[in-house]
């Protein structure tokens, strides 16, 4: 029976291994571990983790004044942000990145601060000592009352004929806190930031003026306001006491206002200068014949030439003109109708039979007598 004593004790010890520790399951939300706990300023760490969104936008990031209780008491200020490192999960929540250690800007307990940029808010830090950094101890935390956002946050308000023509867009931030802490809240004073795209938000501070007594709840309205000519995707975050409450996205639409009025500035503009420099033209322009000044024709093409019919000449009683006949003087083309050489058949002169002809002898035919002088 004693050789069958550690029978037990084997099948423990067996059973203790077949169950590997793992450190933290993704049913408990996003884990960071470290490659090592100690490091010094210039050296490097592997910063792996798990639980997170799948193909999800990391920032990692040595923060100091922080613990993993508490988090980065200073938000991103407190952080070495030109040595940070992004990185991009897989298709499991799952990464791993080697991180250089810098010393942040302010005094440790320091730690590797793992935030999502985009979507969703997640983070998570894993601590880590820096060799050589000076240490400070915590600022101690203020007996006031805690807030805590009861509802879910949402934007009021819309645009008007101004923000379509550029004017900076404008909304309400509407929430809902209670007093989970055991003293009143007096005046407190919130943080909303707009942030667009995977850009970091831009702060701004909103006081809300009243007294939220423990165990009560209030309504707040807090503005928001982007900057003039705003468009695209926006995150709006409200935080207090350094802690993020809520993040509510924005869709700002396009102004097209501005775009319709630069096409017609381009369109009126140049129609306005080709009118003016034809003015200008029709002013310089030398006058035409009597004194008219020119004027633009109403088309650019060349004008079609009109062929007159060429008049024939006639002699007496309509007969055809002879070489022998008197010359028809030749119309000048830049006088009048006034000025025609012949008449009209009712003032042409007529004869004693009223035939319009030449002088000629109405006496019978008959040979020619010779006379002394010789014929004529």
């Amino acid at each position: 029976m004693r050789r069958l004593a550690p029978l037990p004790l084997a099948a423990a010890l067996l059973l203790a291994l077949a169950v590997p520790p793992g450190p933290a399951r993704a049913a408990d939300g996003p884990s960071v571990r470290l490659s090592a706990v100690r490091a010094g300023a210039g050296g490097s760490v592997t910063v792996s983790g798990t639980g997170w969104r799948p193909r999800a936008l990391l920032m990692v990031l040595v923060c100091g004044r922080a613990t993993p209780d508490r988090g980065v008491i200073g938000g991103t200020n407190s952080c070495a942000n030109g040595d940070g490192r992004a990185v991009t999960t897989d298709a499991g929540g799952a990464f791993a990145r080697p991180l250089p250690v810098a010393e942040p800007p302010v005094p440790c307990p320091c730690v590797v601060h793992v935030a999502t940029v985009t979507g969703a808010r997640a983070e998570a830090d894993a601590v880590l000592e820096v060799a050589g950094h000076p240490v400070a101890p915590l600022p101690a935390e203020r007996s006031a009352g805690r807030l805590a956002v009861l509802s879910d946050t949402r934007l009021t308000g819309s645009g008007g004929l101004l923000t379509w023509f550029g004017a900076p867009p404008g909304r309400t931030l509407v929430f809902t806190v209670g007093n989970t802490g055991t003293s009143p809240v007096e005046n407190p004073v919130f943080q909303v930031g707009t942030a667009h795209g995977v850009f970091a938000p831009q702060w701004d501070e909103r006081r809300w003026r009243g007294t939220l007594a423990p165990g009560k709840k209030a309504r707040i309205e807090l503005p928001v306001e982007l900057s003039a000519g705003a468009h695209g995707e926006y995150t709006v975050t409200l935080r207090y006491a350094g802690r993020v409450l809520a993040e509510q996205p924005w869709g700002v639409p396009r102004p097209w206002g501005v775009t319709l009025f630069w096409v017609l500035l381009c369109l009126v503009v140049p129609a306005a200068l080709f009118r003016a420099g034809m003015a200008v033209v029709d002013r310089l322009r030398p006058p035409g014949p009597g004194g008219r000044p020119h004027r633009t024709a109403p088309h650019s093409g060349p004008r079609p030439r009109v062929r007159l019919p060429r008049l024939r000449t006639t002699g007496a009683r309509g007969a055809p003109h002879t070489p022998g006949d008197p010359p028809v003087p030749a119309r000048d083309p830049a006088a009048g109708a006034a000025s025609l050489p012949w008449f009209t058949p009712d003032s042409a002169p007529r004869g004693p039979a009223g035939r319009s002809s030449a002088p000629h002898d109405d006496s019978p035919t008959s040979p020619a007598t010779p006379t002394p002088k010789g014929p004529t």
